[in-house]
């Protein structure tokens, strides 16, 4: 059995390559990526736009199984056209992958933002209502994942919604909430409630792994997050517990520090991670449910703080990272 993994090259991909290795030494991985990345020699690097159709010279089995990272996903950060090009046409052409190389196993990472921005909790029932270009297109790779899994009764699809990802090398909002505590540049938005569904990447690819191998044919969705989700406010005096730093306790009023973004950003703060989107962000909740997740066999290997403390450990216990 061999794994492929397209966006192998990312984040997500480099840790489930080392988990992948760590559990099944001699196993051969695939990675496919625009990015040149063979971890350290623990996987094959094949270079590959999902955007085009797929053409492999290896040698697949039926056996062997996908795992579709592949996406544009900072948001902010790309035109709108840019998330339907990479994420709808590589939905398409890696099923249209699995379909010509009868492959029968894909776990395909989609994320909550198919859910749309509110404050109501949120399980893998709710309707999805998706505001944004990457909702949206993520929403429809969904479908077209699903629609190659109903095409024959053999075939196993698991789609994971993960919350916020965060861990070594993820330099995304953890790592800026990190940084901007650290440097005394964070304050509550109006709020400290704001609920902010998260997971560690170590455990994300472990539930990843564990159910895509244990899974039978069928398919299954998981929201992938901590059960019950924490608070910015929980987040942020965890990060610096961990970290010996002074948690903040400034709350500044919403409007105000949106107009102060606002106008920061058009001077340049973007460049320092200063965004009147990202800090609209803060101000919503991403309340996700992952009762599911947590009633299946799996284990969690971390708790908040141990996962922070396992970051920061990853770091030489210097910094988050």
């Amino acid at each position: 059995m061999k794994y492929l993994i397209f966006g192998g090259s990312g984040f997500i991909g480099i840790h489930l390559t080392q988990l992948i290795k760590k559990i099944d030494p001699e196993s051969k991985i695939y990675n496919l990526d625009v990015v040149e990345n063979n971890h350290d020699g623990q996987s094959i690097y094949i270079y590959c736009d999902v955007r085009e159709k797929i053409n492999l010279e290896i040698p697949i089995s039926e056996e062997d199984i996908i795992f579709n990272l592949a996406a544009i996903h900072k948001t902010p950060g790309h035109p709108n056209y840019a998330y339907f090009e990479t994420n709808i046409n590589g939905a398409e052409n890696i099923c249209e992958f699995a379909r010509n190389y009868k492959i029968n196993k894909i776990l395909f990472t989609s994320s909550i933002a198919p859910y749309g921005a509110s404050e109501e909790l949120k399980t893998e029932n709710t309707l999805p209502m998706p505001n944004t270009p990457y909702g949206i297109s993520k929403l429809v790779a969904e479908k077209i994942h699903m629609i190659w899994q109903i095409e024959n009764i053999n075939r196993t699809l698991v789609i994971v919604r993960p919350g916020v990802v965060f861990g070594k090398g993820e330099n995304g909002n953890f790592t800026r909430l990190y940084w901007s505590i650290r440097k005394h540049r964070f304050f509550y938005p109006g709020r400290k409630d704001t609920i902010k569904a998260a997971i560690y990447v170590k455990d994300l690819v472990n539930f990843m792994l564990f159910q895509v191998k244990s899974q039978t044919s069928g398919y299954r969705l998981f929201n992938c997050t901590y059960e019950p989700a924490y608070t910015i406010e929980q987040i942020v005096e965890c990060m610096a517990k961990v970290t010996g730093l002074k948690p903040p306790y400034l709350k500044i009023n919403a409007k105000l520090m949106l107009i102060a973004s606002k106008i920061i950003g058009f001077l340049g703060g973007k460049k320092l991670g200063i965004h009147p989107e990202r800090v609209k962000k803060l101000m919503i909740s991403t309340n996700i449910c992952g009762y599911k997740m947590v009633k299946t066999n799996y284990q969690f290997r971390y708790t908040l703080e141990d996962a922070i403390k396992d970051w920061h450990k990853d770091n030489d216990n210097k910094y988050l990272l």
